[in-house]
């Protein structure tokens, strides 16, 4: 009887059928990587807003003035005769006459001293011009509720984060494509909920869940599409990180063209739905087919692959061969149970955890520095693809160890020289922070290559979303470390950036070499590796 690798070299190990898979699997990337990146335009801070004065309404009403009028003679008039006020999280301890004049209100409260007025802070009655923009006017999230747009981000993380652990255990347990079509069909429902939430509460709720079926497609079309080609091909494992970043730079262009968040959500929940029709073309893993004792079912998939590759699979194959390791539902005692495992298991968490804190840290950075939203968040996408393609280039010739490593320290030189240069030269300084994250990208998408290409087809979804967990934590702490560090010197997290990076770089070049080696099926065949 053949291996599976054998099968899969006679059918094609990249022929026409998995060139369609890779094409359609990859447009989740599209999808999630808006759903990572989209609280920078849901949550835009408002252009102008103010705080609505007791009576004020009622006084409006009665005159017909517009909101711009409203401002003008109830809240301006009184900004001018004290100069501590901004109008926003403050306001003067006054309630407006109902019966004031509509053409000078002020007359009512003859000479009385503006200036002197006690200070009341603003609870729940701001105005906005442009109230259903983005998530900060629709939930009030300005002054002392600030924080509650970082609990958004932190909450999608969370999600991310329970993704990795209950659908990355599930794709091992039940399968795939099951479980990549409830994701999708997860994303886009609870998706359409987060726009339509009555209140901040409820839109938390479901922009966990959303959050937690996000991880669960992306992670597991990565490992469908690992899983169905030839060793010398896993490079695709790369390639679809391009997605990924064609993702980042479709984002502001539909953010550009939809005025409001709620639209914005839809724009990218929506998509989701069309996913499910790859019931009908995306068949099941073939690999985890043979580890779940369903041999027949595979090679009935591998002769069709065959089929649309052009080429015929052998009469003569009644049965593939799988292991005699006993099949059971992973945990992560198995990923560390035996030495190798235990090795690669806790150096790839690092390398997650490294990579996603690094990479947020500097992202934000780049954002302080103000300017146009849109063309901003434009470029420094762009700048993530000639990773993928430095990748490709060298990681076939090198293997993977050398360019994980490598990019790890030169992110790590970079940010420690960002952070010591003068001010003074700030093209210098924006263009090794670009450095670093040109470099960090890199890392980030090595890890992903080799981290399914290090555990046996048994754990490698679950082995997959456990270690990428950490990537997720990374990403909650990330907006907490850089803006805390950065208020006792605004180059400090640069340096913690630098020695995240350099132990990073070291530490993988402790994991085995898998440039041209056939993915492991057991976890007899990572111990020898």
């Amino acid at each position: 009887m053949p291996s599976f690798d054998e099968v899969l070299k006679e059918a094609g190990e990249f022929g026409r059928f998995q060139k369609r898979v890779f094409f359609l699997l990859s447009q989740t990337g599209i999808t999630f990587s808006s759903l990572f990146a989209s609280v920078v335009f849901l949550g835009r801070a408002p252009e102008s807003f103010w705080c609505r004065i007791p009576g004020a309404v009622e006084l409006s009403e009665r005159c017909g003035w517009t909101l711009a009028e409203e401002r003008n003679f109830t809240v301006l008039p009184l900004l001018g005769g004290n100069g501590s006020l901004s109008g926003a999280c403050d306001r003067p301890d006054v309630t407006w006459d109902t019966s004031a004049s509509c053409a000078s209100p002020l007359a009512a409260y003859g000479n009385h001293s503006w200036g002197s007025l006690p200070l009341a802070p603003c609870r729940g009655s701001w105005v906005y011009e442009q109230p259903h923009a983005s998530i900060v006017s629709e939930y009030d999230l300005v002054c002392g509720n600030a924080w509650m747009l970082d609990l958004s981000q932190a909450i999608l993380n969370l999600g991310f984060l329970a993704g990795a652990f209950i659908l990355g255990y599930a794709a091992d347990r039940y399968g795939r494509i099951p479980i990549y079509l409830l994701s999708c069909l997860g994303v886009g429902i609870s998706g359409i909920i987060v726009a339509f939430s009555p209140n901040f509460t409820v839109f938390l709720i479901f922009r966990f869940l959303q959050g937690m079926f996000g991880k669960g497609t992306w992670m597991t079309c990565y490992v469908i599409v690992t899983e169905i080609v030839g060793s010398d091909q896993r490079i695709v494992g790369i390639v679809i990180q391009i997605f990924f970043t064609l993702g980042i730079l479709i984002l502001p262009g539909i953010a550009y063209l939809i005025p409001t968040w709620q639209g914005i959500q839809l724009a990218i929940s929506l998509p989701n739905f069309l996913f499910l029709l790859y019931y009908w073309v995306v068949p099941e893993s073939p690999r985890w087919l043979l580890t779940r004792k369903k041999g027949e079912k595979a090679l009935k998939i591998m002769r069709n692959i065959a089929k649309h590759n052009g080429k015929f699979l052998s009469p003569h194959y009644s049965e593939i061969t799988i292991s005699n390791e006993e099949v059971s539902n992973p945990s992560f005692l198995d990923l560390v149970r035996t030495p190798q495992m235990r090795r690669n298991t806790l150096i790839l968490m690092y390398a997650w955890f490294t990579s996603a804190l690094i990479y947020q840290g500097l992202v934000m950075r780049l954002g302080i520095i103000g300017g146009n939203l849109y063309l901003d968040f434009f470029i420094s996408g762009a700048v993530e693809l000639p990773a993928a393609f430095l990748i490709i280039v060298t990681i076939d010739r090198l293997g993977r160890r050398l360019p994980f490593a490598t990019s790890n320290i030169v992110a790590s030189v970079a940010c420690l020289i960002t952070a010591f240069l003068p001010e003074d030269i700030p093209w210098l300084k924006t263009t090794l922070a670009t450095l670093g994250r040109l470099s960090i990208t890199i890392a980030f998408e090595v890890v992903y290559l080799v981290n399914s290409e290090l555990y046996p087809t048994t754990l490698r979804n679950f082995g997959v979303s456990l270690c990428s967990s950490l990537c997720d934590l990374g990403g909650i702490i990330a907006p907490f470390l850089l803006f805390r560090l950065a208020a006792i010197w605004l180059e400090l997290p640069l340096i913690i950036f630098s020695i995240l990076a350099a132990v990073c770089g070291l530490l993988v070049l402790l994991l085995p070499e898998t440039k041209g080696i056939s993915l492991p099926e057991t976890v007899e065949d990572v111990e020898q590796l």
